[in-house]
């Protein structure tokens, strides 16, 4: 076994020896994407962390304010915009809501429903919070080129399209 190989690579010299019968070429790219996802997910959340944010309570607010003025939504389409249920939804706002970052209104449209929407305490947080995170992306791609940046996310965008079609 070769020691350049990264653990993924290491695991398919193991299937190699143990199952020559079979290609595991693509555990290669499963297992890598599985775990530079895993490890990217870790360093984008620091940032969350340092404006008082997790990863769920970023989207919610991200979605409100990338609605543009007056930077509200129904309930439903919060839950959309960040494909959880709705239920998963409620729980983010109730603690945004706590923290006085988005608060809950009825509708103008129909008194049955309700509006959230950002606060200006909110909008600061947002606003600091996607900077730094933004600012943190750039650094987390650092190694790639821009032609290999460009060429992965053709590449990836591809492969989502297929599925999302």
């Amino acid at each position: 076994m070769a020691d350049d190989l990264d653990h993924v690579g290491r695991i398919q010299e193991q299937w190699r020896r143990e199952r020559p019968d079979l290609d595991v070429t693509p555990q290669g790219l499963y297992g890598r994407l599985h775990r530079l996802a895993d490890r990217l997910r870790e360093e984008l959340e620091v940032e969350f962390r340092r404006h008082g944010l997790g990863e769920g309570e970023f989207d919610v607010l991200a979605a409100l304010r990338r609605a543009g003025p007056p930077y509200e939504l129904a309930p439903g389409e919060l839950a959309r915009y960040t494909m959880v249920t709705t239920g998963a939804a409620t729980k983010r706002i109730d603690k945004l809501e706590a923290a006085g970052l988005v608060s809950r209104r009825v509708s103008d449209d129909d008194a049955r429903g309700r509006v959230i929407a950002l606060t200006s305490a909110g909008k600061r947080v947002i606003d600091d919070a996607f900077t730094a995170h933004i600012a943190n992306e750039h650094r987390l791609q650092e190694q790639l080129s821009e032609d290999e940046r460009r060429e992965l996310e053709r590449l990836l965008a591809k492969w989502l399209a297929a599925f999302e079609e």
